[in-house]
């Protein structure tokens, strides 16, 4: 079966959202990983209807080496982004992780992504989505 990891940080709104999109789209044929850099990340993904939820550093360092898909805001590549909530052990273990990434360009830090649309974020999401089907189309 196809793991795909959702990273998020602060409240998780964007990983629960992901996460349902996920949901309506694969239903059961994926299984959803919810890795929060909080427990009320993890919490608000695992409500959204993931598979399975772990938290916090070593969760995420342990478990990003096992999906096929890791997807989230493109934050969880930088080191000490989310107000530090994603360390350097985190954004080390995504970035090394063979799973393909699939980011949305979405981000508080002080880097800015040229180049891209300015779209609302359930638009992105559904571009996520579509993505994810094309990688997983090659797949098989």
């Amino acid at each position: 079966m196809i793991r795909i990891g959702v990273v998020d940080g602060y409240g998780g709104g964007i990983g629960s959202t992901i996460v349902r999109r996920l949901k309506e789209e694969f239903g059961e044929t994926v299984e959803i990983v919810a890795l929060g850099t909080n427990a009320i990340a993890t919490s608000e993904m695992m409500k959204a209807k993931a598979n399975v939820g772990a938290t916090g550093e070593n969760a995420i360092a342990i478990l990003v080496p096992q999906m096929d898909f890791i997807v989230g805001s493109v934050s969880i590549l930088f080191p000490n982004s989310m107000m530090g909530e994603l360390t350097p052990k985190m954004a080390e273990a995504i970035a090394l992780s063979k799973a393909v990434k699939i980011v949305i360009p979405l981000m508080k830090e002080r880097v800015e992504i040229v180049s891209l649309d300015t779209k609302p974020l359930p638009h992105m999401i559904d571009e996520l989505i579509e993505k994810l089907k094309e990688y997983m189309a090659c797949a098989r």
